[in-house]
C-alpha cells in the first residue's frame, strides 16, 4: 500500500502505475523514521536472505494447500463453503468451519482480507539480498496461517482469497491496458466487504503490507471513525496494532511503532472521487454514487511492514515473520472476543 500524496497519485494519471495502492483512500504521506537497535539486525541473521515468496508458492511453502479450496477439499476434513461462486473469483470469498470438535466452536465467525491479488500484486519491495517481494503473496500468506489458528480454536473463518486472484469477477469496465482500472480497483476492495456481509461476519481484518520513500518503516493499524460501530473499530485496530508490533519486537527486530490511525488519514487517492470520499472502501462508509456496499461489522487493518524497507521486506518474505504476524492477528481477534486464551506462536 503506497504512502504516497494525493496530489502525487492523481496527477500520474496512470492507474497501471497506481495498482499497488492497496485501497482507496485519502490522506497525508506518513513517514515513519526507522531507528532499529543493532540486536535487531543480529536477531533478523539467518532470515534475511530468503528469497521472496509469490502466489500459490508463498502458501505450499509454508504447508498450506490452497488448490483443494478449488476441489471442495479440505487436509482437516472441515467443511468448506465458497460463498456465492457466481458473484466472486474461483477461490475467492470461502468459508472454514472450526477445526476444532463441536464442543470448541466459539460461534463466532471472522473475515480475513489478504489485500491485491491476481493482475494486481500490491506493493513491491526487495529482501537485504535484493529479492523480490510482492504484497499480494506475503498477505495472502499471512491470511491463511490466521485462518488456520483461528480454525484451530474454534472460529469458523472466511477468507477473501485462497489464491493469487482478485476477489471479484472482473469485468472489461475493471481493466486498463491489462491492469486494474480505478474502477476495477473500487470493485475488487468493494467485493471484500460483500463477502464479509454475505457471510455474516462478526468481525473484518484486513492485512496489508506497506510501501513509500527510503526510511519510511514501522508497523501501523487504520480504522474507520465515522461508523456507527466506530468505538469497536478503534478497540480492534489498537489489539492489532498492540499484539503484532509486540510479537515483532519480542523476535528482536525493534520495528518502529507507527500507532493507530483513522482510516482519514492513511494513504491515498486514485482520483478525485475518492479523494472526496476520504476513507478506506474496506472500512468506510457508504457514499451515494460511489459506494454502496460498505461492511456492516467492526472492521480494522493491520499494516505490520514496510516491503520497501529491505530489513522490514526480508521479515515479510520469511514464513517465520509470516507467522509471528499471524500469531499476533489471531491473539487480537481472541482479546477482542474476550476470550481468555490467545493463541501465542511457540515459535
Amino acid at each position: 500500500m503506497l504512502r504516497l500524496s494525493a496530489t502525487l497519485l492523481v496527477a500520474c494519471g496512470s492507474v497501471a502505475a497506481l495498482v499497488g495502492a492497496a485501497l482507496i483512500f485519502a490522506g497525508p504521506a506518513f513517514p515513519v523514521g526507522h531507528h532499529r537497535h543493532p540486536a535487531a539486525q543480529t536477531a533478523q541473521t539467518g532470515q534475511t536472505g530468503q528469497t521472496a515468496q509469490t502466489g500459490q508458492t508463498a502458501a505450499r511453502s509454508a504447508g498450506r494447500d490452497s488448490d483443494r479450496v478449488d476441489q471442495g477439499g479440505d487436509p482437516d476434513g472441515a467443511a468448506v463453503e465458497a460463498i456465492d461462486p457466481g458473484l466472486f473469483y474461483p477461490g475467492a470469498c470461502v468459508a472454514f468451519d472450526p477445526t476444532t470438535p463441536a464442543s470448541g466452536d466459539k460461534n463466532e465467525t471472522v473475515f480475513l482480507d489478504a489485500g491485491h491479488g491476481g493482475i494486481d500484486p500490491g506493493a513491491v519491495g526487495s529482501t537485504e539480498s535484493g529479492a523480490p517481494v510482492d504484497e499480494s503473496a506475503v498477505n495472502l500468506a499471512v491470511e491463511l496461517d490466521t485462518a488456520a489458528i483461528l480454525r484451530a480454536e474454534g472460529y469458523r473463518v472466511v477468507v477473501s482469497r485462497t489464491q493469487d486472484t482478485t476477489v471479484t469477477r472482473l469485468t472489461p469496465a475493471d481493466l486498463s491496458d491489462g491492469l486494474l482500472s480505478v474502477q476495477g480497483v473500487v470493485d475488487d476492495i468493494g467485493a471484500r466487504d460483500v463477502c464479509a456481509n454475505l457471510a455474516g461476519a462478526d468481525v473484518l481484518v484486513g492485512i496489508y503490507m506497506d510501501a513509500g520513500a527510503p526510511g519510511n518503516a514501522g508497523s501501523v493499524a487504520g480504522y474507520d471513525a465515522d461508523r456507527p460501530f466506530s468505538a469497536a473499530n478503534l478497540r480492534l485496530a489498537t489489539l492489532l496494532q498492540d499484539d503484532v508490533l509486540g510479537a515483532l519486537n519480542a523476535q528482536g527486530y525493534a520495528i518502529p511503532d507507527g500507532g493507530v490511525m483513522p482510516d482519514t488519514v492513511l494513504g491515498s487517492a486514485l482520483d478525485g472521487a475518492a479523494l472526496a470520499y476520504g476513507h478506506l472502501i474496506l472500512l468506510g462508509p457508504a457514499q451515494a454514487g460511489y459506494f454502496t456496499t460498505p461492511s456492516l461489522m467492526p472492521g480494522a487493518l493491520i499494516e505490520p511492514l514496510f516491503l520497501t524497507d529491505p530489513f522490514e521486506g526480508s521479515i515479510a518474505a520469511s514464513a517465520h515473520g509470516q507467522q509471528v504476524i499471524a500469531g499476533a492477528v489471531a491473539q487480537a481477534i481472541n482479546q477482542y472476543f474476550g476470550w481468555s486464551a490467545p493463541y501465542r506462536p511457540d515459535i
